[in-house]
């Protein structure tokens, strides 16, 4: 197993302060996701005229897509503030309090990895986010008694890789729930451009084609490859990326014209050399791998499944033809 993949979407600490630097600041520098962009923007519009908060959302989808960058452009677009927070942070209904208690009319509450909230933190914000009431227990025992506060109106917006996670009365209490779609390489070049001239970066016109196709179709991983190009065009080259220096860099990171590394070769490999090609469980294709069930689910499997390499079928995973003739195998009849 890999400790540390190029293309994964995790991010390490001192990624995000640059990340942040990378992040668009509204819709019309938000690059994809056009759909969505008329959708939300049409229910800022909307609230804005009435003078409204704006309904709860979820945004869900694969990592690396935006969902962060996009809750921040809403709140630009709505001119509110920000509180920023996660799941795993959230751990009592106190630390919930405390969050809510501090926020005014119109402010956002952004909650990455909500389906990771504590079951009794979620039931607290049934109320919270039908009536904006808070219902809080004082004292314990005989002696205890509950006390309702009055909230502000605010508006959480939650992300998460897992929307079937979420129990299905706390996902029906968001009014918008909206899905971030993988981006196209036409989309991805365009962000590759606009990174490299925010991080002053010399680059031709051919190199964003070359590091788009390997980009699995993710913003995030597009500008982690930017930067392990721009690492290698400094040291082995005069410090400009050409088509030539992105292609080098990329072999040597074993990232091929597909975007496929070696873990994801390795596990389709699995699957043709020791059941032919499938179907097979994922609980068994996680012990012959070495990784987690949750990293072949969230990292590994989406982009397989939307390239065209891998179906899910009621028995189990399943290699297709197309993904035999990039890996160079023979399917079995």
């Amino acid at each position: 197993m890999i400790d540390r993949i190029i293309t994964d979407t995790k991010q390490d600490p001192d990624e995000i302060e640059l990340e942040n630097s990378l992040r668009p600041k509204d819709f019309k520098n938000y690059i994809g996701q056009v759909r969505l962009k008329q959708n939300l923007n049409l229910a800022i519009k909307a609230a804005k005229m009435r003078s409204e908060a704006l309904d709860h959302i979820l945004l869900y989808g694969p990592p690396g897509l935006g969902k962060t960058t996009m809750a921040s452009v809403i709140a630009h677009e709505m001119q509110a503030q920000i509180r920023i927070t996660s799941g795993p942070a959230i751990e009592r209904a106190g630390d919930l309090a405390s969050l809510l208690t501090n926020l005014k009319d119109g402010d956002i509450l952004f909650i990455d990895e909500i389906h990771r909230l504590n079951r009794n933190v979620e039931e607290v914000l049934f109320s919270v986010m039908e009536d904006f009431k808070l219902d809080i227990m004082l004292g314990k025992g005989p002696s205890a008694r509950s006390l309702r506060l009055d909230l502000p109106h605010f508006t959480i917006i939650g992300a998460t890789t897992r929307a079937g996670a979420l129990s299905a009365p706390f996902r029906d209490r968001f009014g918008l729930v909206h899905r971030l779609e993988f981006y196209s390489n036409h989309e991805i070049e365009i962000i590759l451009k606009r990174t490299a001239k925010i991080l002053n970066v010399k680059i031709d016109e051919e190199a964003p084609k070359t590091l788009s196709t390997r980009s699995r179709l993710t913003p995030r991983i597009a500008n982690r490859l930017l930067k392990r190009v721009r690492d290698y065009a400094d040291v082995n080259g005069d410090g400009i990326i050409n088509q030539k220096i992105a292609q080098d860099a990329l072999e040597l990171l074993e990232i091929d014209e597909m975007g496929l590394e070696p873990a994801d070769r390795s596990f389709l490999t699995a699957i043709i050399d020791h059941y032919d090609g499938g179907p097979v469980g994922v609980e068994t294709l996680a012990a012959i791998t070495s990784e987690e069930r949750a990293t072949i689910e969230d990292f590994i499997e989406p982009y397989l499944m939307q390239i065209g390499f891998l179906e899910r079928t009621p028995r189990g995973r399943k290699v297709t033809p197309k993904a035999y003739q990039h890996i160079q195998k023979e399917q079995f009849n």
